[in-house]
C-alpha cells in the first residue's frame, strides 16, 4: 500500500531518484539497495524513483528493473512512494515495463520522453496516453529536451492531463517562464527535476522535487521545502545558497558518476558503474570532495 498522498502532492514533496548499486562484479546488489533506500527513506524521502537514468535504467535488462523495485518495495514500500521509471522510446516496450511495475506492486510510474528518434507533439501524446492506459498506477511525466531532443510542448501538457492517471510532471526543461505557464494550464503536480532550480521552481507553483543531489542533503532540501510552503522565503533562500555547491559539484560531470562517487565517500551502497559509464578520475573526486565540503555535506 502507498503512503499516503494528496492530489497536490500525488508522489510525496521530496523525492531521489536512486542509483542501482552494482557488487563488484557488475551484477546487481539487491541488498545494497535496500540498505541505501532505507537510509533516504530515514533521511526524509517521501518517495524513490527506481529505475530512472540516475538508475543506469539504459543498462539494466527487464529482469532487473523488476528486481530492483521488488526488493525497495520489501525495504520501504509501506513508508514512501515508489516510482518506477518505465520510459523508453518504444511505447510498445514502455507498456510491458509498466504492466510489469504494476504487477510488482510500484506506487507510481515515471514515463520519460522518448529519446533519439524525435517524434512529434502528437507522437508524444499517443506514447504517454497509451502507457497511462496500460494500468491503473498514477503516472508522472519526465521532460528532459536536453537528454529526449524533442520538448514536451505546454498545448501537449494540458491535453495529457486531461488523462486521469497522468498527475504530474518531472521538469528538467530548465524554463520558468514555459513552466509557468505549464503548471498554469495543465494543473499538473510539478516537481522539479533541475536541482539547480528547487527553489525558483516552487516560486512558480511547484509541490516538490525529483532530485539526485537528495542522496546527500535530503534534510535540507526537506528543509527548504517546508520553509518556502510556510512562508519563511529567507530561510528558503539561505538553504538554497548554502547548497549552491552541492548543486554544482554533483554536475560537473554526469550526474550517476559523481553521485556513486559520493556514496562511496559516505560509506554507503553504491558499487561500480555499468558501460559507458566510468569512474571520476582522481582529480574529479577531489573536486567533489571540495564541493560537498563547501555545502555542509559530511564525509
Amino acid at each position: 500500500m502507498a503512503p499516503t498522498s494528496t492530489p497536490q502532492t500525488p508522489f510525496g514533496r521530496v523525492l531521489t531518484a536512486m542509483v542501482t548499486p552494482f557488487a563488484a562484479d557488475g551484477a546487481l546488489d539487491l541488498d545494497g539497495a535496500q540498505r541505501l533506500a532505507t537510509h533516504l527513506v530515514d533521511a526524509g524521502n517521501d518517495g524513490l524513483i527506481i529505475n530512472g537514468t540516475t538508475g543506469e535504467s539504459p543498462t539494466t535488462s527487464d529482469a532487473e528493473k523488476t528486481d530492483l523495485v521488488r526488493a525497495v518495495l520489501e525495504a520501504v514500500g509501506d513508508r514512501a512512494h515508489i516510482v518506477a521509471g518505465v520510459g523508453t522510446n518504444d511505447t510498445h516496450h514502455s507498456i510491458e515495463l509498466a504492466r510489469a511495475a504494476e504487477k510488482t506492486g510500484a506506487h507510481g510510474l515515471l514515463t520519460v520522453t522518448p529519446y533519439y528518434n524525435k517524434p512529434p507533439q502528437e507522437g508524444l501524446y499517443r506514447h504517454f496516453t497509451a502507457i497511462a492506459d496500460a494500468t491503473e498506477l498514477p503516472v508522472m511525466l519526465y521532460d528532459i529536451p536536453g537528454r529526449s531532443g524533442v520538448p514536451i510542448s505546454t498545448e501537449t501538457m494540458v491535453r495529457l492531463a486531461e488523462h486521469p492517471r497522468i498527475v504530474a510532471n518531472k521538469d528538467a526543461k530548465g524554463d520558468l517562464g514555459r513552466a509557468s505557464w505549464a503548471i498554469a494550464r495543465s494543473g499538473l503536480a510539478w516537481y522539479s527535476g533541475d536541482d539547480m532550480l528547487n527553489l525558483p521552481l516552487l516560486s512558480v507553483g511547484a509541490v516538490g522535487f525529483v532530485s539526485v543531489v537528495g542522496h546527500v542533503v535530503t534534510p535540507e532540501l526537506r528543509a527548504m521545502a517546508e520553509a518556502y510552503i510556510g512562508g519563511d522565503i529567507q530561510k528558503a533562500l539561505e538553504i538554497h545558497q548554502k547548497l549552491l555547491p552541492v548543486f554544482t559539484g554533483m554536475f560537473r560531470t554526469q550526474g550517476v558518476m559523481t553521485t556513486k562517487a559520493a556514496l562511496a565517500l559516505q560509506g554507503l551502497p553504491a558499487g561500480p558503474l555499468r558501460a559507458p559509464m566510468v569512474e571520476l578520475s582522481p582529480e574529479e573526486t577531489a573536486q567533489l570532495k571540495i564541493d560537498l565540503a563547501a555545502g555542509g555535506v559530511q564525509l
